[in-house]
């Protein structure tokens, strides 16, 4: 269970073996099934969540009910409604389970806390939210920019394997085009190999 985190940790600062046992005190464990919520758009967002096994999707749901998937979350990822974590505010997000998932989980105090005693990983979260930030922004200028051919191809970098874990039509809403759409430029770039 503590493999996978503590590598990701591993990739931003080197941690002793007390503050790897002081990490592990703070963090829960959380076991969701497919089709569960992780978080529900208007409730207050009380963790931040690292992936150990699993596949979750993020999205907000329009007045028309129609769903617009903003990211991803699989393995060695974290996910959560950040805004409503880092202010209090109610999640404008709706955060589910793809698959039976996994999870380790910090609340925001137990976080603050972590800053204070072992200041590296406040380094750590830090390039987190800032790698965050840079992401969306390329994600949003890249949908403005490049044709959806080269949005889905660098989804599928992102994202190896991805769509045989998630339906087609959670893609398309990911890349901002209708499933139909999704198809032609799959069928495209069979056709160019």
């Amino acid at each position: 269970m503590w493999e996978g985190i503590l590598q990701n940790i591993g990739k931003y600062i080197t941690l002793t073996e007390d503050e790897i046992a002081y990490f592990k005190s703070v963090v829960q464990f959380k076991k969701l099934r497919k089709r569960q919520y992780l978080v529900q758009e208007g409730e207050v967002v009380k963790y931040e969540s690292y992936v150990i096994k699993g596949c979750l999707r993020a999205y907000q749901v329009t007045e028309k009910g129609q769903e617009h998937v903003v990211q991803f979350a699989i393995e060695d990822w974290w996910i959560g409604d950040l805004y409503s974590f880092l202010t209090g505010t109610p999640a404008t997000l709706n955060i589910d389970c793809l698959e039976d998932c996994e999870l380790l989980q910090i609340t925001k105090e137990s976080l603050e806390e972590l800053y204070i005693k072992v200041p590296k990983f406040e380094r750590m979260f830090r390039i987190l939210f800032q790698n965050a930030f840079v992401h969306s922004q390329k994600r949003l200028l890249s949908t403005i920019a490049t044709s959806a051919q080269e949005h889905y191809t660098e989804f599928i970098k992102k994202y190896p394997n991805i769509d045989q874990r998630v339906p087609n039509h959670q893609i398309a809403s990911y890349l901002g085009i209708t499933a139909e759409s999704l198809s032609r430029i799959r069928a495209q770039l069979v056709s160019k190999k």
